[in-house]
């Protein structure tokens, strides 16, 4: 006689991703995207409104579209306005997960691309748990000396677009996330800037459907201490226009 598996058994665990827009972000998605357990469902990111870009990151909102275009998932936007405190922010993240719940009732997960900051990872442990959400973690424990060089290995792609000079020197920032910025990072910085040393925009990868073609604007300071280089999409070739539907 044959054992039947339950039906609930058979079906992969629907999960949101919060996307960034920076390398570790993407690789979440693509170990999720390679793990039978997990069916990634949309996106969600953070949204500075005065600036238009992506908190922290400070990527342009048409390059995030761009990117959740080219991964082909929904995304979801929790819009801050500048120089929000932290309960703004949890309010935000909150509006977010219920309109991601609104469009997915069964949807109980999301994942970070935190890589081995405990305290970090307790506090989205409590924030989730107040709003019945289990957070999820596939990269934590990595050792990020070994997954930089997995990510250039598979192709991924990513320029630093934020650097904090108090513990980077700004000359990094607008430079591709390669093999030679690895050689020169000072012994001090992470090799994925997991303490905050830089972050980055991703723009090609085997999360990517396609790569996108991103030209670098001008490097700023803001607060006296992070520089942000504008990273722009490159016009589309003359007499090609935009898919119709």
């Amino acid at each position: 006689m044959r054992t039947r598996i339950p039906r609930d058994a058979l079906m992969p665990t629907p999960i949101l991703v919060s996307w960034s827009g920076g390398k570790d972000a993407a690789w979440t998605l693509h170990a999720l995207q390679a793990d039978p357990h997990y069916d990634v469902i949309g996106l969600l990111t953070t949204v500075t409104d005065e600036y238009d870009r992506v908190a922290m990151h400070g990527i342009r909102r048409d390059v995030l579209h761009a990117q959740a275009a080219a991964v082909g998932l929904p995304l979801i936007e929790a819009r801050l306005p500048r120089g929000a405190d932290n309960t703004t922010y949890e309010a935000s993240f909150a509006n977010a997960l219920n309109a991601a719940r609104e469009r997915w009732p069964e949807l109980q997960h999301i994942a970070f691309g935190d890589l081995f900051l405990a305290d970090v990872r307790a506090y989205r442990d409590a924030l989730c748990a107040r709003f019945g959400w289990s957070p999820v973690y596939p990269l934590f424990g990595s050792d990020t000396h070994a997954l930089a060089d997995e990510m250039l290995a598979s192709g991924l792609q990513a320029t630093l677009c934020c650097v904090d000079t108090q513990q980077l020197d700004a000359s990094f920032c607008g430079r591709a996330f390669d093999a030679a910025l690895l050689d020169e990072l000072p012994a001090r910085v992470d090799r994925c800037g997991e303490r905050g040393e830089f972050h980055t925009c991703v723009h090609a990868g085997p999360m990517l459907s396609r790569p996108l073609a991103l030209h670098r604007g001008e490097t700023v300071l803001r607060d006296g201490r992070f520089a942000f280089t504008d990273l722009l999409l490159a016009p589309l070739p003359s007499g090609e226009g935009a898919e119709g539907g």
